[in-house]
């Protein structure tokens, strides 16, 4: 039975997916996205399309997500007032951000159409084939499109849902004919407890969605349930220097392998070299060398991502010559270090880091890349919530940036008392106290005009953010 069996009324109750949603077959229904320019929620979209599926759905901002839907023939409005959500609906998948209150949600309640969670419909396709799930606070799109990328190139065919375009392998989603699936693992929510993957990877675990999870505590003990979600005949690999980790992996029933940058961990990488935005460096299987590989991408963050990449493609039975050749061409994903442009000797890159370790360990990958050039930070909080809880690590992460210009922040579930308890003036002061050569300037676009009359040939400007701080790279290379 294959994925197209997702519906609303049984007609037969043998597919883990009709088991689950009590639901008829959906080839040729209707599946409506409440969020559907969301970049998991986009995936899942185009998988369904794949499958036969008539996708509609509302998002309050159009992209190129939604552009991409849409020419794949997905019916989407930008209004959520539950006018475009037809009765002969079959199913309504919602993103972790939609609140009971929201109109297309309570007319789907109203007219009793079948309500999921994205991650749930995830977990279900997963279970039609071998499941491959990428979890950890950072790394995840990145270690999720390097595993995607390498099992393409070595003639796999996976089925894969990524939190981030990437364009070598035709963006965020495909559906394959293999019978690999891998998916991205968000933690928000406690999404990830909705996959039963057969091979988990855990990249790191910080505080972050403190908004959901109030404390470091809750956050280790729900990759503590991940680690335990991972088949008994599985692999769980793992980042072998992170103590949250340790904690988190004793519960874990299935065979763990673990990596890092020194010859403790199952898997180790000896940083060879990093010139000319090559990063050459050798891998150690259990103290005996594996091969020798390259990167493109910048940082040594991106190694740790590599080596996770490779425990988990080798477990599969890939050869090293197929991931050796996979990581060598790897482009990366959008949004991250993606060098929108180069203008007048004026480099524009786009990250979407928006986590003080994020901004860290990229603006570390951009001084070793341009070691005596000036770094130009364009920086846009994500959520009231992560700026205040994290204020004081997000004032000490621009240290290898020449000059911060700090833009307001952008809201994404946050609520009244957030919004009243922090504001950008806050971070700006706390980051100026910390020695950092900071600006505060509101509006994306005034920041596009100061950047204009101030950047100098030989710069680099380095916008970063989750929200849409990346119109003020695409803005300034066109003005250059």
């Amino acid at each position: 039975m294959n994925l197209s069996e997702i519906g609303n009324k049984a007609q037969v109750s043998t597919s883990s997916l009709e088991s689950q949603f009590n639901c008829r077959p959906l080839r040729g229904h209707c599946v409506y996205f409440i969020g559907i320019g969301g970049i998991g929620m986009s995936a899942v979209a185009r998988i369904l399309i794949h499958e036969g599926c008539i996708v509609a759905g509302s998002d309050l901002r159009t992209s190129s997500l939604t552009s991409t839907l849409e020419e794949m023939g997905a019916k989407i409005t930008t209004k959520q007032d539950g006018s475009f959500m037809s009765s002969e609906t079959d199913m309504v998948v919602v993103s972790a951000s939609i609140s009971e209150d929201n109109p297309d949600l309570k007319t789907a309640r109203k007219l009793g159409i079948k309500v999921v969670k994205y991650s749930q419909i995830l977990g279900s396709l997963m279970k039609e084939k071998r499941g491959i799930a990428i979890s950890g606070t950072h790394g995840k799109t990145t270690t999720s499109a390097m595993i995607s990328t390498i099992l393409k190139t070595a003639g796999l065919d996976p089925t894969f849902v990524i939190g981030g375009e990437v364009p070598d392998i035709g963006g965020n989603a495909h559906l394959g004919k293999g019978n690999l699936f891998v998916a991205e693992a968000c933690e928000y929510d406690r999404s990830f407890l909705n996959l039963t993957p057969q091979v988990g990877v855990i990249t790191n675990i910080e505080e972050d969605h403190l908004d959901y999870y109030e404390n470091i505590e809750k956050i280790i003990n729900a990759f503590g349930d991940f680690a335990s979600s991972i088949s008994k005949d599985g692999l769980l690999v793992v980042n072998n220097h992170d103590n949250n980790i340790a904690v988190a992996v004793k519960r874990a029933h299935c065979k763990v392998e673990t990596y890092s940058l020194d010859n403790s961990s199952d898997w180790y990488g000896e940083v060879l070299s990093g010139g000319s935005g090559i990063k050459r460096f050798r891998v150690f299987k259990k103290d005996r060398f594996f091969d020798e590989f390259s990167l493109k991408i910048p940082g040594s963050h991106n190694v740790l991502n590599a080596l996770a990449a490779t425990a988990v493609c080798t477990s599969i039975g890939v050869d090293k010559d197929s991931i050796k050749m996979a990581l060598a061409s790897f482009h990366g994903a959008n949004r991250r270090f993606q060098i929108v442009g180069v203008r007048s000797g004026i480099v524009v890159i786009d990250d979407y880091a928006h986590h003080p370790t994020e901004i860290r360990v990229t603006l570390r990958a951009a001084r070793e890349l341009y070691p005596e050039k000036k770094i130009w930070c364009i920086f846009q909080p994500h959520q009231y919530s992560r700026t205040r809880h994290l204020l004081k690590e997000f004032a000490m992460s621009f240290q290898n940036a020449n000059k911060v210009i700090l833009a307001d922040i952008f809201a994404a579930r946050d609520n009244d008392y957030e919004k009243t308890a922090m504001n950008a003036m806050k971070l700006y002061e706390e980051t100026r106290n910390a020695g950092v050569d900071i600006q505060y300037i509101p509006q994306l676009c005034d920041i596009v005009n100061v950047l204009s009359s101030n950047v100098k040939p030989g710069d680099i400007v380095l916008t970063m953010g989750a929200g849409d701080v990346w119109k003020v790279a695409y803005d300034l290379v066109s003005r250059f």
